[in-house]
């Protein structure tokens, strides 16, 4: 175990020497590492000109999103009617005991 430790530490090493020595070579890494391949974020018209696999995977996430926002939207509905029901019944309620009070005519 120490020894795979002593020798990943001087990989690294012997890695970043290399890399420091030849400035370009970040730069290559660098590009790399900016979008994998396929993903068209590494074409020149981004991921408009994906391939098809790119278009659908995007067309699959955004039904997903799509199903998530309804779903969303049904609860909050359904949460809206049962606070509507709740305020009609505190109306009603208030109405009786307003009735009760006498003074005014209700």
């Amino acid at each position: 175990m120490l020894r795979l430790c002593l020798l990943s530490s001087v990989c690294v090493s012997l890695r970043t020497s290399r890399l420091s020595a030849n400035p370009a070579a970040l730069n290559i890494i660098r590009g790399m590492a900016e979008g994998a391949t396929g993903s068209g974020s590494s074409r020149a018209g981004g991921i408009a000109s994906g391939d098809a696999f790119s278009k659908r995977e995007k067309a699959n996430e955004d039904y997903y999103v799509r199903e998530q926002e309804k779903a969303k939207l049904l609860a909050l509905r359904e949460k809206l009617k049962q606070q509507q029901k709740h305020l009609q019944e505190l109306d009603k309620h208030i109405d009786e005991l307003t009735k009760g009070q006498g003074g005014e005519q209700n």
